[in-house]
């Protein structure tokens, strides 16, 4: 009993010491140490081992909240607009207002009487799928330098998969929200909100109140998650929207955002996309040297539209990986030098619907 006894003892001191090394808030390190005085007394109840998991695994949680860890911000407007020309092919206007972004992010930077209480605008991308809605979000935290922390919305079931269940649950943790920043390490990433139209109709109601408390200048600077049970401060956090369509998404939410409509690519720019964006990279991924894989320019225009008009560029990328693939088992079953598609073999490599 006396070795059980120490084992519990080293058990709570190292619950003790992480909490002690810590730099939580005052007030949550004060109900932390409640919990572990708590955690003291069951030892004589025989509810030691039961508490123990629920208290450490909080512990864990509580520590693991970026509360002031930041990264600094690269507010360099010609990196931003190689980042953008680099990612992104035409969508002129949707760069330029990202470049404005960013701009006025740098000017408040360098004033001290306003760089301090700035709110970044919430950005909402709205476009069809495939059209690069996700990819400005990444391209926009390359350029700055900041985390990424991506929460999808598609199917979300309920609002407590974003707030998180109360601890007193067998089994609850923090939200997709809380989750985020702490995987990213920081209080400031960039969050995007991922199809904030594609939650279930049922949950919609009480997600677009969670949208709402984080999108928020005057919320979001104490949201508080129904696990952690205390207010994290999400205001230096920059958040990003987007949606194929704004119909399910409240007249409050969409209140706090501002719309950016994301233009269909045309077939001329979907081929340039193919060939200066898409294609190399498939190609160098499948260790094909750009020589080895050759489509003729008459075969362009079936690649871009084999079902007749496509928004996005996903059924395009689909495309050209079979292609690829296909002709890397030709190489390397038959020894060719290279593989040149024409309309004559063009069914051998893209399907046929």
């Amino acid at each position: 009993m006396n070795d059980y006894n120490q084992i519990l003892e080293q058990e709570i001191q190292e619950l003790k010491s992480k909490v002690n090394g810590s730099q939580i808030p005052d007030e949550l390190r004060r109900k932390v140490d409640k919990d572990i005085v708590a955690l003291e007394r069951s030892v004589a109840l025989g509810s030691y081992d039961e508490k123990y998991e629920k208290v450490s695994k909080y512990i864990d949680w509580v520590l693991k909240v970026p509360w002031q860890a930041e990264t600094q911000d690269v507010l360099d407007i010609n990196k931003t607009r190689e980042i953008f020309e680099k990612h992104h092919y035409g969508m002129h206007d949707v760069k330029n207002r990202f470049l404005e972004y960013v701009s006025v992010l740098k000017l408040r930077s360098q004033n001290p009487d306003v760089a301090g209480d700035f709110r970044a605008p919430i950005l909402l991308l709205v476009g069809l799928v495939g059209t690069g809605k996700t990819t400005f979000a990444i391209s926009l935290a390359e350029a700055l330098d900041r985390k990424l922390v991506r929460i999808p919305f598609g199917g979300m079931g309920s609002a407590t998969e974003l707030r998180g269940n109360s601890r007193l649950i067998l089994g609850s943790e923090p939200g997709r929200v809380i989750k985020g920043i702490c995987e990213a390490g920081v209080r400031n990433p960039i969050i995007l909100l991922d199809e904030i139209d594609r939650s279930s109709e049922d949950a919609n109601k009480d997600i677009m109140g969670v949208l709402v408390e984080l999108l928020d200048p005057a919320q979001n600077h104490s949201f508080r998650d129904t696990y952690i049970d205390y207010p994290v401060n999400l205001s230096h956090a920059i958040f990003l929207a987007t949606a194929n369509n704004t119909t399910a998404i409240a007249t409050a939410v969409m209140d706090r955002m501002e719309k950016i409509s994301m233009p269909s690519y045309t077939d001329q720019e979907k081929i340039v996309i193919a060939q200066k964006y898409i294609l190399p990279g498939l190609l160098k991924d499948a260790g094909l040297r750009p020589e080895q894989f050759i489509i003729k320019d008459e075969v362009w225009a079936v690649v871009t539209r084999p079902l007749g008009f496509d928004a996005g560029i996903r059924t395009l990328q689909r495309t050209l990986q079979g292609a690829v693939r296909k002709a890397v088992r030709i190489i390397v079953e038959r020894g060719y030098p290279e593989v040149v598609i024409t309309l004559e073999n063009k069914n051998i490599f893209l399907p046929q619907y």
